[in-house]
């Protein structure tokens, strides 16, 4: 592992030119400037962040909406702080087969509300709303979703990009509680296990590679391959 590690850092530090940032300073940089997309990618998005699919009115219905799919929670924030309208305003923008679906869909749950109420969906009280939403949330498993009536197909679409929107976001992320791939601490083989099988480590190996106020730094060698620190 730690020869790996040293190879691996005199490899990428050799690929930097004589008075170039730091490759780590080249990644960081890199990565605020790309943060994982290529040129096309960043051009793309600009062009459909330019582009408006809701008026004001329907972005604060899927916002309100949305909240009632996936109520918020106070320790970690809601769709609304997750950016969820936003995210379903971009999908819409990027797959325009679904537009129709989405602008059609909030003009019925209006309808539903000032036939109902009068009043628009986004003015309603929370069981008012759940009145209108709840013969749609739940539909026959054995129909198939194009057989489906219109509405259901539209609240369908909604909860699962708002599902989708929230649980991609970094409070989405949080209320999960994924950690993704963090290095862990490695103390060494268990003592028990090296007595069970006679052997012990170097101490003066041990020193070097198993002390964790270290593990940020990189190994370095000498030419012959001996490990340094």
């Amino acid at each position: 592992m730690i020869l790996g590690t040293g190879a691996l850092s005199l490899g990428l530090h050799s690929c930097v030119g004589e008075g170039e940032p730091a490759l780590d300073q080249q990644i960081v940089e890199s990565a605020d400037e790309y943060f994982g997309r290529t040129p096309e990618e960043l051009e793309r998005i600009d062009k459909l962040n330019a582009e408006q699919l809701f008026n004001e009115h329907e972005l604060e219905t899927i916002a309100v909406l949305s909240e009632v799919i996936l109520p918020p929670k106070p320790e970690v924030g809601g769709p609304i702080e997750a950016g969820v309208p936003e995210f379903i305003e971009f999908i819409g923008k990027d797959m325009p087969r679904m537009q129709n679906t989405l602008l059609g869909g909030l003009l019925w749950l209006d309808n539903q509300s000032l036939s109902l109420f009068n009043k628009e969906f986004k003015s309603l009280e929370l069981a008012q709303q759940q009145q209108i939403l709840d013969p749609i949330a739940y539909y026959d498993p054995e129909v198939p979703s194009n057989k489906r009536p219109f509405e259901i197909q539209w609240f369908s679409l909604m909860r699962n990009l708002t599902m989708t929107g929230y649980y991609t976001s970094e409070l989405g992320i949080k209320d999960l509680g994924y950690k993704g791939n963090q290095p862990n601490v490695w103390d060494g083989v268990p003592q028990d296990v090296l007595d069970q099988h006679g052997v012990a480590y170097d101490p003066e190996w041990i020193a070097k590679c198993i002390d964790q106020s270290t593990r940020g730094t990189i190994a370095t060698w000498d030419d012959e391959g001996n490990l340094l620190t």
